[in-house]
C-alpha cells in the first residue's frame, strides 16, 4: 500500500506539472493514424498528456453518478456513488517498445486493481509480443470498458455479472493486424493464468464467472498449473463496420495437489461474438455483443449451479443535436437506448423437465449530453425483470440514473 501511495504521489506531482503548460498543446493521444480503430486498440486509443520529450505520457479517467432505484416497492433512497478513477501510465521505452498500465480504483478505495499493465515488443505489423498484465481479449466491452465512451451509467450486466468484466491476468501473447484499404484484418492470442473453483463456490451461490476477480492471488500464481488461453480475431470495413470473434477457455479446478490426483480436470469455455456500426445516413451507432458460457461441473453440484449460460446487450445511439450549446463548440446531444438479457443457467431440471429460469431483462433508456468528446453527461431510466430459478414472478426494478464521465 505504501508503493501504491507512493506511486500516486508521484502521478499527481507530474499532473500538477503538467498543468503548468497548455494541455491541448501536449495532448498526443497515442494511437494508430490509419483509422480504422478496433475494440482491440482502445488500450492505447486513449488520449494521454505528454511533456516535451519525455518518454512518460498521463492520463486517465473518472466516473460519478447518482441513482434511485426501487425493487418491488422497496428503495434504499438516494444514493451518490464514486464509481471508479481509473490512471494511465505510458512509456516508450524505445523504438518499437512501449509499456502501458492501468490502475483502477472503485468505489473510492474500496477496491484497487492494476488492469492492465503490459510491455509491448513490436516486430512486424502481423507480430508483435505482448507481456505482463493483459486484457484478456473476450468479447468487445472487456477490451473497449472507458465510461466516457458509453452512455450509460451501468456497465452491461451480462459483461458485469455473466462475464468477469475488465478481466485481466499474468500472461503473455502476440497480436497483429494488417490493412487493405477500407479494411483491417487482426487477433489476439494471450496464455494467462486464469480461473479457480469460486466461479461455483461462491457467494451467489451459483455459477458466477466474476468471482473469480476476488482472487488476488492470480497475479503471482495459477491456482492449478493450467494455463487459460485467450484469443479474438477482428474484421472491419469503414463502411460496414467491425466483428470480432473470441474465446477464452481452460481448467478451472484444482485437480491435483503434490502429485496426487483430486478429480479430472473440469474445464470452461466461453465464446463470444461482437458487432459495432454507425449508419452513415443518420450517423445512428449500433454496438452488440453476445456471449455463451459452458461449464463442466461435478454431479455433486444441484442444478441451481449453471452448466450452460448465455446472455448479451445491444446499444442504439441517437445524435439528435449537434451545434454549440451553452459555450461548448461541438456539443452534441444524443438519444439512447440499451436493451440485455442474461440467462444464468440455460435448461431443465431433471426430476420435472420444467425449465430453469434464473435470467433478466433490462431495458435503459438514456439521453446523454457531449460537451466534449471525451467528456459525457448522461440520465438514465433503468428496467429490470428479473427472474428467479423456479420462474416465480418477476421482481422489478426501476429507477432514475444521473452522472458524468470524462477523460482527463
Amino acid at each position: 500500500m505504501k508503493k501504491l501511495f507512493l506511486l500516486l504521489s508521484f502521478v499527481l506531482a507530474l499532473r500538477v506539472a503538467f498543468g503548468q503548460i497548455d494541455p491541448e498543446l501536449l495532448r498526443k493521444p497515442l494511437k494508430d493514424t490509419s483509422g480504422l480503430q478496433l475494440n482491440m486498440d482502445a488500450v492505447y486509443n486513449r488520449p494521454f498528456i505528454q511533456l516535451g520529450k519525455l518518454p512518460v505520457a498521463l492520463g486517465g479517467y473518472v466516473e460519478a453518478n447518482y441513482q434511485y432505484l426501487s425493487e418491488d416497492g422497496v428503495s434504499e433512497g438516494h444514493q451518490f456513488q464514486m464509481r471508479r478513477l481509473t490512471l494511465f501510465i505510458s512509456s516508450s521505452i524505445a523504438k518499437r517498445i512501449k509499456f502501458l498500465s492501468e490502475i483502477e480504483f472503485e468505489d473510492g478505495t474500496k477496491e484497487i486493481n492494476i488492469e492492465f499493465a503490459s510491455v509491448d515488443f513490436e516486430f512486424a505489423p502481423l507480430l508483435n509480443f505482448r507481456g505482463g498484465v493483459v486484457m484478456n481479449p473476450i468479447g468487445g466491452f472487456n477490451q473497449n470498458h472507458d465510461g466516457p465512451k458509453w452512455e450509460f451509467v451501468d456497465r452491461p450486466i451480462s459483461a458485469t455479472q455473466m462475464l468477469p468484466a475488465t478481466w485481466s491476468n499474468v500472461g503473455f501473447g502476440i497480436f497483429g493486424k494488417k490493412y487493405k484499404k477500407n479494411w483491417v484484418y487482426a487477433y489476439e492470442a494471450y496464455l494467462t493464468n486464469g480461473f479457480d473453483e469460486s466461479i461455483i463456490s461462491n457467494s451467489e451461490n451459483k455459477t458466477f464467472l466474476p468471482a473469480a476477480k476476488e482472487n488476488g492471488d492470480r497475479f503471482e500464481e495459477s491456482f492449478n498449473g493450467s494455463p487459460l488461453l485467450t484469443g479474438k480475431i477482428a474484421v472491419k470495413n469503414s463502411k460496414i463496420g467491425e466483428l470480432g470473434l473470441s474465446y477464452m477457455g481452460g481448467v478451472y479446478n484444482k485437480f491435483k495437489d503434490d502429485g496426487l490426483i483430486l478429480d479430472k480436470k473440469r474445464r470452461l469455455n466461453v465464446f463470444a461474438v461482437d458487432f459495432n456500426t454507425t449508419i452513415s445516413k443518420t450517423n445512428t451507432f449500433i454496438n452488440g455483443e453476445w456471449a455463451w458460457v459452458n461449464v463442466d461441473i461435478a454431479d455433486t453440484y444441484t442444478e441451481q449451479f449453471g452448466r450452460k449460460q448465455q446472455g448479451g446487450f445491444i446499444d442504439i445511439v441517437q445524435p439528435i443535436i449537434k451545434k454549440p450549446m451553452f459555450g461548448f463548440d461541438k456539443a452534441v446531444l444524443n438519444a439512447a437506448v440499451r436493451f440485455e438479457y442474461v440467462d444464468w443457467n440455460k435448461g431443465s431440471f431433471k426430476s420435472t423437465g420444467h425449465n430453469i429460469a434464473d435470467h433478466i431483462i433490462s431495458v435503459v433508456p438514456a439521453i446523454s449530453w457531449r460537451p466534449a468528446g471525451q467528456t459525457v453527461i448522461r440520465f438514465n431510466y433503468r428496467y429490470n425483470w428479473q427472474t428467479d430459478l423456479l420462474g416465480n414472478p418477476p421482481s422489478k426494478l426501476a429507477g432514475f440514473q444521473f452522472g458524468f464521465s470524462t477523460y482527463f
